[in-house]
């Protein structure tokens, strides 16, 4: 175990320990002393300086930690925000040029594009235009179209088992849905909610004018229900989840006194949730972030699905084919390739 892992093996405890110490990190503090010196002979087992000594010694430590970490992640945002140099071109000499990421995914797209351009193609129908010849020529072409729609209609069969609906009618159902914010969930008047496949995080600002203790607040989480708001007044939120979560894993904070935040764990974690309770507005799924959702955290089944949405979702927005249309192209090559004495020179495939 790194040193990094054993750290934070104990940070959901610790965190839960200092959710209750609402005055801050010197109350936080009094209580872990306190322990020590109630509960052990750390003050006063090995002399009156050991324990300073002690504690001064781990907290110059943990000092310069501290500050390392702190430069590293100035040194990092230094790197990333430095301007990238150009080195002038010399005339007549060949050399490989590196590029960046944006220019890389330009080239890709252009490419990709390119390709679609020159083979687009779908077994929806085809029609092949005969040219002016002989009569052997023109019943070949008639025998071409009749195999052509016998093993075609097969082939969609094959491809695309369950018609898929078209995208009138798809606009139609997502009509009046609400599109999800930057981390797949919602801003609601009340509430800010956020998800990924695993969790879900509940931000419920307080209409207080002076920070309040966390005993004042109200947080009621069953597998089912959740209740959030202030003591001796109307309860900010209160309804039925979207699904079940785990009651064992509910963890909240009151954030500078003023902002309760609520971390629920998805009991399935295998499905996007398209609102936080059952009253709230319905999110439109097909707009979601996925590349938000924290893919090393999933089994082998859901990552590959998630995966797979991820790459659907790249397709459509660069208007290349998705994964099942590249089938739909495969099935339609093997049927050209199975039927070599059909001339798809002429053909128009739509």
């Amino acid at each position: 175990m790194s040193n990094e892992e054993g750290e934070g093996r104990f940070d959901a405890m610790l965190l839960h320990i200092a959710q209750q110490h609402t005055e801050g990190i010197e109350q936080l503090l009094d209580t872990f002393l306190g322990f020590l010196r109630r509960k052990t002979d750390f003050f006063t087992g090995k002399g009156p300086s050991y324990a300073q000594r002690v504690l001064m010694n781990k907290f110059s430590e943990h000092q310069k930690l501290a500050e390392k970490d702190k430069d590293d992640d100035e040194m990092g945002k230094k790197s990333n925000a430095g301007p990238a140099t150009k080195q002038p071109a010399e005339p007549d000499s060949a050399k490989i040029q590196e590029l960046t990421d944006e220019e890389a995914e330009r080239l890709q797209k252009d490419i990709d594009r390119s390709k679609e351009d020159q083979s687009k193609t779908k077994p929806d129908q085809v029609k092949q235009e005969m040219s002016n010849g002989d009569g052997s020529k023109g019943d070949q072409s008639k025998t071409g179209e009749a195999i052509a729609s016998d093993d075609l209609e097969d082939m969609e069969h094959e491809a695309s088992p369950v018609d898929a609906k078209n995208d009138d009618e798809e606009n139609e159902e997502d009509k009046g849905k609400m599109l999800p914010n930057s981390q797949n969930g919602a801003d609601l008047p009340d509430y800010r909610w956020t998800q990924t496949l695993a969790e879900v995080e509940v931000r419920v600002p307080l209409n207080v004018a002076i920070g309040i203790k966390s005993r004042d607040v109200i947080v009621d989480v069953s597998s089912k229900h959740i209740k959030v708001g202030v003591k001796g007044q109307p309860l900010i939120l209160n309804g039925d989840l979207f699904n079940k979560v785990k009651t064992d894993d509910v963890y909240w904070t009151l954030e500078n006194r003023k902002v309760i935040v609520i971390s629920l764990d998805k009991f399935n974690k295998m499905e996007w949730w398209n609102r936080l309770v059952t009253t709230d507005p319905e999110l439109n799924l097909k707009k979601l972030n996925i590349d938000n959702s924290k893919l090393s955290d999933l089994d082998g089944e859901t990552r590959g699905i998630v995966e797979k949405m991820m790459y659907d979702q790249r397709q459509r927005e660069m208007g290349l084919p998705t994964s099942d249309d590249q089938k739909k192209q495969d099935v339609l090559k093997k049927f050209m390739e199975k039927h070599p004495e059909m001339d798809f020179s002429q053909a128009k495939i739509s």
